[in-house]
């Protein structure tokens, strides 16, 4: 009985891998164990980073938030325990939002905490 070697899914597969690869530089682009090697590390790249994306933004956010509450003699520990002290909920994106683009709402949350 002749050996069954399954070339055509194994050809789909590395198509597959090489069509993802397509705009990598160099060997990474064309060759097969290379292009394999750079998808899989890309592939863990972008699952790590997209837990350390929402970490920046959350980091830049408090950075926003702590410069606008400055302007009126809080800090922004001082001025988040105030919201929760005063039940209100609105996160951190949102604010740093109206810190920078609607500064008028912003003074009103502010001077409503203090």
């Amino acid at each position: 009985m002749p050996r069954a070697k399954n070339a055509v899914a194994a050809r789909q597969k590395r198509k597959k891998i090489l069509k993802r690869t397509r705009g990598y530089f160099a060997r990474r682009k064309n060759v097969w164990s290379v292009a394999k090697n750079a998808y899989e590390k890309g592939q863990i790249y972008a699952y790590r980073d997209r837990k350390t994306k929402k970490r920046n933004f959350r980091s830049l956010w408090i950075v926003r938030i702590n410069a606008a509450v400055r302007d009126f003699g809080l800090s922004y520990s001082q001025f988040m325990g105030k919201l929760a002290a005063h039940n209100i909920d609105i996160n951190r994106k949102v604010l740093a939002d109206m810190a920078l683009n609607n500064p008028e709402a912003f003074k009103a949350i502010v001077e409503k905490v203090q």
